[in-house]
């Protein structure tokens, strides 16, 4: 496949998720990753899908609103692997007592692993490499 056209898939793939969590919309969120999916939190041990669900549903809970948004730092494709470091700023309004909110912006580093699965690119595995919260 030509690197332009996998890049065009997996820019609509994030376009879709970035939607999918600024709505927390888990199912729709965590179908861009396969089910054996490897995900490293920053500075946190390696969990499952299973588990990275689990801690989503955890933080959708506990925010009224998320926007989010990333750009592409660099790629490479390495043995049929779609591998791209990613740089994004969420910004979560908390519920803060009853009435009030407190905002939260978190920028991080990420880096996707993607494989072709049945037709379909998924992320095999994703590590934060970089995060501050301010």
């Amino acid at each position: 496949m030509e690197t332009d056209l996998i890049i065009s898939v997996i820019n609509e793939v994030h376009k879709k998720a970035n939607l999918a969590l600024e709505s927390k919309d888990i199912a729709a969120y965590t179908a861009m990753f396969d089910d054996n999916l490897s995900f490293t939190p920053f500075e946190k041990p390696t969990i499952n899908k299973r588990d990275f669900t689990i801690d989503l549903k955890k933080y959708f809970s506990g925010s009224k609103t998320i926007e989010t948004s990333h750009y592409r730092i660099k790629f490479s494709i390495e043995d049929d692997t779609f591998i791209e470091k990613i740089a994004r700023k969420s910004v979560i309004l908390k519920p803060k007592m009853f009435i009030f909110s407190k905002k939260q912006t978190i920028q991080t580093e990420e880096i996707y692993h993607w494989k072709n699965i049945k037709g379909e690119w998924k992320v095999i595995a994703l590590e934060v490499v970089l995060e501050e919260k301010y």
